[in-house]
């Protein structure tokens, strides 16, 4: 088997995490996929290889965009994070306030922690709703809106993998006067020049790599038995649907950001240092600390492994371990994946096109993630 070309810059004490991302080629593990890692708001590695189509006729290149499914509910969440800091809304606060229609159905106290903590019992849709559904703004978010909690809101974590963004996104909507792609465009991708979108303009199509769907029977809810977690067909999940227009242009923001390595862990540094990214103060250090505070743990009701989450992301614990305890994270269908280390100040993001059968992240990415660890740990 021929080596995969590795791409792009190192720096040189890093060069285990190169060579941890090249073993993933090796291995037969990848077809393209993109790191990128910062340190107090710098690229350290940043890297990429391997083909953007299954055919293998087009290079991953360095401006690749590829769909990076639940990557994108930490842009979603950092901007709920972002307009909290501005003091838009307060996470203790109803939804009702902002969403007033939200109260229906017993949510008169649902807050807005519990829409980020995936703990509001919302975790899918009770109607059965076709793909096409998710493209209207309207039906997606009035249909939760008027409808019954699964459990009890607050009382576990329940992975709200379609939902949380609808959700999340209408109260931003309602706070912001617009909508969550077009905040986190004006307040955060384009003060920090970073190549993510929620709701893909058209003449950015040619840069798109193929996502290529996990195994048969691994997709999202395939041969579930629980109806909690059957709900994650309703309606099915696609990945051929990320190859359309239709898929991209539609503001989808817990599944349907387009980015690469590069804007993910750019996007991050923000969270990492404090606020401070690309010579600006986006937000206060407490206002990015909120991330941390922790809300609610247990065996999440759909994913059925334990979990630890704060506002809008996933926190070290159940699952996850991290060398350092003020770590958030979180990972897409398939396999990519975003962690942000605000001990370390340090951001990791991995993006690939050759899904994993696997919901939030999968192995590939701790390969580097553990030569990196390796690095600092040697000093």
């Amino acid at each position: 088997m021929s080596q995969t070309e590795i791409h792009g810059s190192v720096e040189a004490r890093f060069a285990p995490v190169r060579d941890a991302f090249a073993q993933n080629f090796t291995n037969g593990g990848e077809n393209g996929a993109a790191f990128c890692m910062t340190l107090e708001g710098k690229p350290i590695v940043d890297i990429w290889g391997g083909y953007a189509d299954e055919e293998q006729t087009r290079p991953w290149q360095k401006g690749t965009l590829v769909n990076v499914y639940s990557t994108t509910k930490t842009m979603t969440a950092l901007t709920a994070l972002f307009l909290a800091d501005k003091g838009a809304l307060k996470f203790e606060d109803p939804v009702a306030k902002y969403w007033p229609e939200f109260a229906a159905a017993g949510k008169a106290d649902v807050t807005v922690a519990h829409l980020m903590s995936h703990s509001a019992g919302l975790s899918g849709w009770k109607e059965p709703i076709v793909r096409e559904d998710l493209y209207d703004w309207e039906k997606a978010t009035s249909l939760l809106a008027a409808q019954e909690p699964y459990w009890k809101p607050g009382s576990a974590p329940g992975y709200h993998a379609m939902t949380q963004g609808y959700l999340v996104g209408e109260v931003i909507r309602r706070v912001a006067g617009e909508t969550v792609g077009t905040v986190f465009r004006k307040e955060i991708a384009g003060p920090l020049g970073a190549d993510f979108h929620i709701g893909l303009p058209a003449t950015e199509d040619h840069r798109v790599a193929d996502l290529t769907p996990p195994p048969p029977g691994a997709g999202m809810g395939e041969g579930a038995v629980d109806p909690l977690i059957m709900n994650l067909m309703n309606p099915p999940i696609n990945p051929l649907d990320t190859r359309t227009r239709a898929w991209r242009a539609a503001e989808i923001p817990a599944a349907g950001g387009t980015g690469n390595a590069r804007s993910v862990a750019l996007v991050h540094t923000i969270l990492a240092n404090g606020g401070y990214a690309n010579g600006k103060q986006i937000m206060s250090e407490a206002g990015c600390r909120k991330a941390l505070e922790f809300q609610i743990e247990g065996e999440d009701k759909i994913l059925r492994v334990p979990v630890r989450y704060g506002l809008g992301f996933g926190l070290p614990g159940g699952i996850a371990n991290f060398p350092n305890p003020n770590t958030i994270f979180w990972g897409g269908y398939g396999g990519s994946l975003a962690v942000i280390d605000m001990d370390q100040r340090a951001t990791y993001a991995y993006v690939m096109n050759k899904m994993a059968p696997t919901t939030t992240g999968d192995l590939r990415a701790f390969g580097m993630l553990m030569a990196a660890w390796q690095v600092f740990m040697a000093g």
